[in-house]
């Protein structure tokens, strides 16, 4: 598929995902096929990465849901259980916080700090196992760790 086509793939995509009818990659890419583009599970794995799309459990069943259609209060629950889980330490460095996680854990809590929506975060940078929050504008970073470790310390 054309990088021209992959804006129009991701949309059909993210209202399919807007649906809250979509439980699987396989899933999507056979909905692809049947919409005559053709998509390998690797391309939706990128696609659904890069939509922000998260797997969550509805109406009995595990569903990708963009961060948009996710309820606010579940959002914030789930914050708060990863970050207890995953959360291993957090610092402040200059107008970031740095949050540290096992291996591999650190998109996940980057994705829930980012769909929780909170006021006092711009935004989230993952690796591997070392997430960067940058500070929004008006507050200060060692008020934003300590409002991450209160979370923290709920979940």
């Amino acid at each position: 598929m054309s990088a021209a086509a992959k804006p129009q793939r991701q949309r059909m995509i993210a209202d399919w995902l807007r649906s809250g009818r979509v439980g699987s990659q396989e899933e999507i890419v056979a909905r692809l096929g049947l919409a005559g583009v053709a998509a390998t599970q690797a391309t939706v794995s990128r696609d659904l990465d890069e939509l922000g799309a998260v797997k969550l459990k509805r109406e009995g069943a595990i569903r990708y849901l963009l961060p948009e259609t996710i309820d606010p209060a579940h959002a914030a629950a789930k914050l708060d259980r990863l970050l207890a889980e995953w959360v291993t330490d957090v610092v402040t460095a200059g107008p970031l916080v740095v949050l540290r996680t096992p291996p591999g854990s650190a998109n996940l809590v980057a994705n829930a700090l980012d769909s929780a929506a909170l006021g006092a975060v711009a935004g989230t940078i993952a690796g591997d196992d070392t997430i960067f929050v940058a500070v929004a504008d008006g507050h200060r970073a060692a008020d934003v760790a300590a409002l991450i470790e209160a979370r923290r310390a709920r979940g």
